[in-house]
């Protein structure tokens, strides 16, 4: 009987992380050894903050999940001691914080990751850790847009201040027929 039991936890673990890998904008595997108590304390602080789920979950588990979800291929990056993190927001938020760990200790590496439904490879998931983030897009994408609106107003403002220049030297006749 405690055989059926943890057969079915197993199984409902297994359907609640493919329905987390299913519905996650992306995700990264990462074989997360070699990282400090302090380190990775830090990390899922962060992980936290970005709205990112990063569990440690049997090679097993994982595998049937993905098998669940059609990620198949993410299986073959499976062994020895991994997590993987997952967002529902921010689809880069995974990739930038894990590589910052993956750049320093050496032994902590990005294995694999998915996005939006398709499965990338760990240069790809280092290529998306390398994009700015949504708020620098944001204001690089606001600033383009003003740029031009803000040279077209001192444009603007430079042929008002030049034709203001000569404005009380047409006006000065007027006022000198009105006093007549």
């Amino acid at each position: 009987m405690p055989s059926k039991q943890i057969l079915e936890s197993k199984q409902a673990i297994v359907a609640e992380l493919a329905e987390k890998i299913r519905s996650a904008q992306s995700g990264v595997i990462v074989k997360y050894q070699g990282i400090t108590v302090g380190d990775d304390t830090v990390m899922r602080k962060k992980m936290r903050e970005a709205g990112v789920e990063y569990v440690v979950m049997k090679n097993s588990l994982t595998g049937r999940a993905c098998d669940e979800v059609g990620f198949t291929e993410i299986k073959e990056h499976l062994s020895g001691m991994n997590a993987i993190a997952i967002s529902h927001d921010d689809p880069v938020a995974p990739a930038k914080i894990l590589k910052e760990y993956a750049d320093k200790i050496e032994t902590f590496e990005i294995r694999v990751g998915f996005l939006e439904g398709k499965v990338i490879d760990a240069a790809t998931v280092n290529e998306l850790a390398d994009i700015p983030s949504k708020e620098i897009l944001l204001s690089r994408f606001l600033g383009s847009i003003q740029s031009p609106i803000s040279g077209f107003a001192r444009a603007i403002q430079a042929i008002i201040d030049k034709q203001g220049e000569g404005a009380p030297a047409e006006e000065a006749p007027a006022a000198e027929q009105a006093a007549e």
